[in-house]
């Protein structure tokens, strides 16, 4: 086969294509980076020496060399390095001659998904198999066959598992695994950066729990974490696992010349208020860049997306390029293992040429070299945009990576403003293990595991007296003899959904399929997406909800085929519960501290797709759904107010334009998705008098974006100016101030007095 087209040609063959709308926005250079090596401050063993010769790996990186030698010294360590960097051997390697030098010696390696497990699996195999003997390994999870988990238990060396199975199976059952604590050395904690918020805050308590179980057995291991590049790894890694760590984030490893490309969807409108579709662009880009041979990935931010995209383009490529159709594939969770492993190694293979994926392929399972990657919006952060980026040009060839911009203020933010994209410094990971919704049921299942006791506060630090005395009360723990044993005969753990901020779930069954469950979703955001006459999607397959039982949690669907989509309307309001900290700033009171959120879907509309024509609105009678969380409020002074009228100009509507776009920024300084965040704004708030914005996490107790944004309020502000000054539209737009999860269908908005109100909060007045 010929060798594919240059990354230069590629780019002046989309400029003449005759879609091309100039939508190339900037094309940023990234230069190659050389190889950096560095020696161990003492030689491996002689036998780990041969094995990596065997395996090809004579030399060290810079940052594994450092990696290794504050492992060996007995630090904790976190290594925040780009993709492809080669952190595995960072851990292998320390793990493997420790277990070289002495058998008894374990190692717990987790893992965020089963599907890196299993890559890793391959890695360490591959290792040892070099020439490092008879050492015992393998993966403990869900699809482990039962007979094969006592075996693993008794001998293995390294078990390879992740935070749910290490929850739910072998923390509560650790009688059986008392040989391995007992000589527990090492545990791995692979893609850190992905434990945040929620999920991440679950993780840090289990791993508290780990550290007691261990401590039971006379045992006190070492932290290895391995992460993407973020602005905060020493904080993280300490706020994680409950240690401190030496940090590694000097990065010695060959980086290819790579152009990094902006696209941004050309408008469809005269007033510049809506763009092309960011599908079309994919589809159009993807099927490009397989047509001449430049193997790729295309990241979406949904499941739906990724298989629209992949049937859009097989129908395209189909029409001139049939031998090309069948090279192209999706990758997404809700796959079967088996097919999962199948594009996997026929990509790495070069069987096939583009695959369409969710971020589930954004992780480090090894798909071989690719020549480009092409990303649908924005992925959340600065580090998920590296790392999905990083899966092109790991090799010597130049490559080429593409980011669509939506229609949302970050993405075109960006698309307007690419220094700050290219020159900023990554975000800061945020968790919160002291979250009381969190924390509670692990000490329940940490009592359950042994009785706790009162130095226990070492581990679980903050909120542990007042949840201690919480479940005390409820009647959840019992209180004898200096310690707190937990009151029944059940499995604690297995009613604490790691993944959640609630225990309880809301059941989707198909009930054309003799009632088969879809899906599960959390209770605490399941009715502002699954309510009577609502559309629902299941693994790009559409649903009509045609029934909800709010005694059971049990939704009913049926396939459906509509031209439509629906959008709740809900009604919220919030009382401020502590005021934790206030300061002054130079037109009003900003605070921070509790709010207790109360929210009601008391309606939906249906609006035609592609048009946005509404096509009819019903009234529903849901539960209302309350909870305490942390938030920053701020005051708006009621003479601006005033000047804002005398202008002209809807100041509620300033307000509340305010508020969308703050929120639609925020995730530019905290590594949080738009939808973890909710706001309200009101001209008069019952609590103060005063007209208000507040911005607050959208999960019961926060995991400290909130207190993050209180933090760097002013500098939020001037982004959020910017996001809507620059904003080419008349009156507003999704690029700037309208929410896609507004509950009052966005309105009232105003644009002008929402640059009025931020101008008067930074001081600039008329200016």
């Amino acid at each position: 086969m010929a060798n594919p087209v240059t990354v230069t040609d590629f780019i002046s063959h989309l400029r003449g294509k005759p879609a091309y709308q100039e939508q190339i926005v900037h094309i940023e250079h990234l230069p190659a980076a050389p190889p950096r090596y560095a020696s161990l401050h003492r030689p491996l063993l002689k036998k780990m020496k041969e094995a990596l010769h065997t395996a090809g790996l004579d030399r060290l990186y810079t940052h594994q060399a450092q990696a290794i030698n504050a492992v060996r010294e007995g630090n904790s360590v976190i290594v925040a390095t780009s993709t492809a960097s080669g952190k595995t051997l960072c851990y292998n390697l320390p793990v493997l001659e420790a277990i070289v030098a002495d058998w008894r010696t374990r190692a717990i390696y987790l893992f965020p998904t089963k599907a890196l497990a299993q890559d890793q699996l391959r890695s360490l195999h591959e290792l040892i198999s070099a020439g490092l003997g008879d050492i015992r390994y393998g993966t403990y999870d869900g699809d482990t066959p039962r007979n094969a988990r006592a075996a693993l238990r008794k001998s293995a060396a390294i078990i390879l598992t992740n935070p749910d199975m290490l929850h739910v199976s072998i923390l509560p059952n650790h009688g059986l695994w008392s040989r391995f604590f007992t000589n527990l050395r090492y545990v791995v904690i692979d893609e850190a950066h992905v434990y945040r918020g929620v999920f991440g805050s679950h993780v840090a308590c289990i791993l508290r729990r780990l550290r007691r179980v261990c401590e039971f057995y006379g045992a006190r291991p070492q932290f290895i974490c391995c992460s993407a590049t973020i602005a905060n790894p020493a904080e993280h890694a300490e706020r994680l696992t409950g240690m401190p760590a030496t940090v590694v984030d000097r990065d010695g490893s060959p980086q290819a010349p790579k152009e990094f490309v902006l696209w941004n969807p050309p408008f469809m409108d005269e007033a510049q208020t809506t763009r092309r579709s960011a599908n079309s662009e994919a589809t159009f880009l993807f099927t490009e860049l397989v047509r001449h041979k430049l193997r790729n990935i295309t990241f979406t931010r949904s499941r739906r997306v990724t298989e629209l995209i992949l049937r859009y383009s097989r129908e395209s490529l189909e029409k001139d390029a049939p031998d090309l159709a069948a090279r192209i594939a999706a990758y997404r969770g809700g796959y079967r293992p088996e097919e999962r492993r199948d594009i996997e190694h026929r990509l790495f293979q070069g069987e096939l040429l583009g695959v369409t994926a969710t971020n589930a392929l954004e992780l480090g399972v090894d798909v071989g070299t690719l020549e480009a990657t092409v990303q649908v919006g924005y992925p959340g952060s600065i580090a998920s945009t590296w790392q999905q980026a990083g899966r092109a040009g790991r090799g010597k060839r130049h490559a080429i990576s593409f980011l669509i911009g939506l229609d949302n203020p970050l993405d075109q933010y960006f698309m307007r403003n690419p220094e700050a994209l290219f020159g900023r410094s990554h975000e800061h990971v945020l968790i919160d293990p002291g979250n009381p919704y969190v924390l509670s049921g692990h000490l329940l299942s940490a009592a359950y595991e042994r009785p706790l006791i009162s130095s226990d506060e070492r581990l679980f630090e903050e909120g542990f007296e007042t949840a201690l005395i919480l479940l005390e009360r409820k009647g959840l723990l019992e209180y004898r003899n200096d310690r707190w044993y937990y009151s029944y005969r059940d499995y604690p753990a297995q009613g604490v959904n790691i993944r959640s901020i609630s225990s309880n779930s809301l059941v989707i069954v198909n009930e054309s399929e003799k009632c088969q469950t879809l899906e599960e979703i959390d209770e605490a955001t399941a009715y502002f997406r699954v309510y009577p006459g609502a559309i629902y999607l299941h693994q790009g397959d559409s649903y009509l909800i045609s029934r909800l039982d709010t005694n059971t949690l049990i939704a009913y669907a049926r396939p459906t085929e509509v031209s439509y989509y629906t959008q709740p309307r809900e009604i919220s309001s919030i009382r401020i519960v502590r005021t934790q900290d206030t300061r002054q700033l130079r037109a009003g009171r900003v605070c921070f501290g509790e709010i207790r959120v109360s929210e009601q879907v008391i309606g939906y509309k249906r609006v035609e797709q592609y048009t946005g024509r509404v096509l009819g609105e019903e009234s529903l009678d849901l539960p209302e759904q309350s909870f305490e969380t942390q938030a920053i409020w701020f005051e708006v002074p009621r003479r601006m107010g005033l000047d804002i009228a005398a202008k002209g100009l809807d100041f509620h509507g300033g307000l509340h334009a305010v508020e969308h776009a703050s929120i639609g920024v925020l995730p530019l300084f905290a590594m949080c998705d738009r939808m973890d965040i909710g706001g309200l704004s009101t001209p008069a708030h019952p609590d103060t008098g005063l007209p208000e914005v507040f911005i607050y996490d959208a999960l019961p107790g926060g995991v400290g974006i909130a207190r993050k944004g209180y933090a760097i309020l002013e500098n939020l502000w001037r982004a959020t100016l910017q996001v809507i000054e620059e904003c080419p539209c008349q009156e507003g737009c999704p690029s700037c101030i309208q929410s896609p999860k507004c509950g009052n269908y966005n309105e009232p908005l105003d644009k002008q007095a929402a640059i009025h109100i931020l101008k008067a909060l930074l001081g600039r007045g008329g200016k």
